[in-house]
């Protein structure tokens, strides 16, 4: 596995491997919940962040995380490569050039917050809204300096 900066060329595979992440982890969406957040994701969130992709030999995007600095505003793994590593490497990878970390993840996604736990975060708070004001409780999590 290697770890690279994402380019655009990248993007269509990368929400592929969002799509069917969030629709294997993310059962408190409904589809059209789905459905309205792939153009946000597409057209806002990805041109946003610092994006690193995990790709195996032949350069397929296996899983990506998006940096705002130290804050990780998105981690998804191509559910058929779940527990392999892949979500961890790109995590080390990130905290290699960084002093600390933080994370919101969704209380409602069990195996995130498991995932965040056993790498280390510890909760720091949590929110009864999402960012986008909706019903979707975060927890705040960061990882002890």
């Amino acid at each position: 596995m290697i770890i690279r900066q994402a380019n655009a060329a990248d993007h269509p595979l990368l929400l592929n491997i969002w799509l069917r992440a969030v629709r294997a982890t993310h059962h408190f969406l409904q589809a059209s919940d789905i459905q309205a957040l792939l153009p946000q994701l597409r057209d806002i969130y990805l041109p946003a962040v610092e994006l690193w992709v995990a790709v195996d030999i032949e350069d397929c995007p296996l899983g990506f995380i998006g940096l705002d600095q130290s804050h990780v505003e998105m981690l998804f793994v191509d559910p058929d490569r779940h527990g392999q590593g892949i979500g961890r490497a790109l995590l080390d990878y990130a905290r290699n050039s960084r002093n600390a970390m933080s994370v919101d993840v969704n209380e409602q996604n069990p195996q995130a917050v498991g995932f965040y736990l056993h790498y280390g975060f510890v909760q720091t708070g949590r929110s009864a809204l999402d960012g986008e004001g909706r019903p979707f409780p975060l927890l705040h999590m960061s990882l002890p300096g």
